[in-house]
Order: structure tokens, then C-alpha cells, then sequence
């Protein structure tokens, strides 16, 4: 039931759980069941290189942040030649993906850090870890945050986690699977909390596509959603709410 004059009153998690449970049968009718395989792991990019690669993804299109890659891998052929090199050539090489000076910087301090802590350019060691020990060894280092662990754990090392990106986030949101103020942070515990093991891959996958092409931001297609009876979003756009 929308919510009355806009004030968001969030369900029990029994009753999230039902609705999630639905929305991920629902959504499946659309998009089908995706189910991880090496060949959905970045291309089949080792860690590290998916951790670079998410790191440029940030606050930039799929487009920029392919060609960012393309120009830094170009120019510099291995790992060690990225952290050894000037920031500032590092950051013109990159330069597509937006935020170039922050970035740069973002890898060569990981970069450094591997060097140090491990004596290796190498991040396979997260094929090991779980999210919370993953975050505890990673998450101190900048622009590596609880989404970028969780989409290279997701999609590079098959694991059962579920990231929560600008799309997924307003999707959970929009069908009141978490508080209408809950961060994209918070939410990543939240819908832990709600998914049972093995349904991670599939939800973000089929929720990323719901959110890019019908729930969008702007003039969300809610005509064309199946979901709309479970929406809590209080501006629906479709024909009968105007």
C-alpha cells in the first residue's frame, strides 16, 4: 500500500522477505535466471584487474571506464610498471573515467599496499575470504568500499554476495525492501539479511537490469512494470495515478 502523505513505514522483515520472494519471481519472467560462470568474472580478469577496473567504474558509464582501462593497460603493461610510474601519467591515462586525480591515486595506494603487506601484485587472495573479512583486509584502503569488494567477490570470484549499486539501491528502496533513508552502505547488511544463499547472483543481475531500463531514476516506465502493485514509490508515473 503507498505510503500516506509520504511518510515511508517500513515492513517486518517477514514481510520484506515475502516481497522480495515475489519481486525475484516476478523480475525472472523478464530477464530469466542468470547464474554465475567464469566467464561473467570481468571478462575473465584476475582479482586485481577487476578491483582496478571497479575502482574506474566509479561514478562514470561502463563506456569511460572500458576505455580508461584499455588507455592505462596500454601504456603500461603490467602492474608494477602502474605503481612505479608518475601519478600524473597514471592520471592522464585515465583520464575517460572521470576523476582521474582521485583514481590514480586509488590505485597506486593499492598497488602499494599489496607490495607491502603481501610482496605480490596480486589480489587472488580473496578467492579465500569471506565479505567481512575481505572488507576488514581491504576496506581501510580508499575507493575500495563494501560495493567494490562485493561486485569483484560477485562477479570475478563467484561469490554469494550481493552488491548494491545506484540502480539496485533505488529498486530495494522503490519496493520497500529497505527504509526509504537507508544508505547504499546500510543496505548491503539489510538485504543480506533477506536473500537466502544462491539468490545473490540472480538479484543483482535482474534488479541492475530492472532499475536501468524501467525503474529508472527519472520518469521511471511504470507502465511496463510488474512490480507496481508491491511499489511504495510515491510519485509512480503511469496512467492511472495521474
Amino acid at each position: 500500500m503507498p505510503p500516506v502523505s509520504g511518510v515511508f513505514e517500513p515492513p517486518s522483515n517477514r514481510t520484506r522477505r515475502s516481497g522480495l520472494k515475489r519481486s525475484l519471481t516476478t523480475i525472472s519472467r523478464l530477464y530469466g535466471n542468470p547464474s554465475w560462470s567464469p566467464d561473467e568474472s570481468a571478462d575473465g580478469r584476475d582479482v586485481l584487474s577487476a578491483l582496478i577496473l571497479t575502482i574506474l567504474s566509479q561514478a562514470t558509464t561502463d563506456g569511460n571506464r572500458d576505455i580508461a582501462y584499455a588507455r592505462l593497460r596500454r601504456r603500461f603493461p603490467t602492474w608494477e610498471k602502474v605503481l612505479k610510474a608518475d601519478v600524473n601519467k597514471v592520471e592522464e591515462a585515465i583520464r575517460p573515467a572521470g576523476l582521474s586525480r582521485q583514481k590514480s591515486a586509488r590505485i597506486q595506494a593499492l598497488l602499494a599496499w599489496l607490495k607491502k603487506t603481501r610482496n605480490e601484485l596480486s589480489a587472488e587472495f580473496l578467492h579465500d575470504l569471506d565479505l567481512p573479512e575481505a572488507m576488514d583486509r581491504l576496506g581501510h584502503l580508499r575507493g575500495i568500499g563494501v560495493k567494490t569488494l562485493s561486485v569483484v567477490l560477485m562477479f570475478t570470484c563467484g561469490r554469494d554476495v550481493f552488491p548494491v549499486d545506484t540502480h539496485v539501491h533505488r529498486v530495494c528502496r522503490r519496493l520497500g525492501l529497505i527504509d526509504e533513508k537507508c544508505s547504499t552502505e546500510k543496505a548491503h547488511a539489510e538485504m543480506a539479511n533477506l536473500l537466502r544463499p544462491g539468490e545473490s547472483f540472480a538479484a543483482h543481475v535482474n534488479f541492475w537490469k530492472f532499475g536501468k531500463f524501467i525503474c529508472r531514476a527519472q520518469c521511471p516506465n511504470c507502465d511496463a512494470c510488474p512490480l507496481v502493485k508491491d511499489c511504495v514509490y510515491p510519485e509512480k508515473n503511469f496512467s492511472e495515478a495521474m
